[in-house]
């Protein structure tokens, strides 16, 4: 892969991470900050729901991770594909059932990423 697409690929993962993080450790914490217009009474309740999603963004973050060591560029390519797809389509349905800005955060950079990776 391209330097651009590793490093992308690689600012992809490091969101997923974040993300990661944050529905599973910090979502009563944090969540009533980023999530304004969700009640702050519902995140105590939800927070296991939460942790659920986080643990299913650390896979797309693992799977991204993985990808940047593969040494085999056919291999590489169709990792990384297969995660960035992943991601492509958990921000589509991000966008059409929590917030239309996951559409911006999260498909929009991973579908520059799968462009650039299979242009490789």
């Amino acid at each position: 892969m391209s330097i651009l697409a590793l490093l992308i690929t690689g600012l992809i993962a490091a969101l997923h991470a974040f993300i990661a993080w944050f529905e599973m450790f910090a979502w009563e914490t944090r969540g009533p900050k980023v999530f304004k217009n969700f009640p702050k009474e519902l995140f105590a309740p939800t927070k296991m729901l939460a942790v659920n999603q986080g643990l299913y963004n650390g896979f797309l973050a693992a799977g991204l991770t993985w990808s940047l060591f593969i040494s085999d560029p056919l291999w590489q390519m169709r990792v990384a594909t297969c995660f960035l797809l992943f991601v492509a389509v958990a921000g589509l349905v991000g966008a059409a059932t929590a917030s239309r800005r996951i559409l911006y955060i999260q498909t929009v950079p991973a579908i520059i990423a799968l462009v650039l990776v299979n242009l490789a």
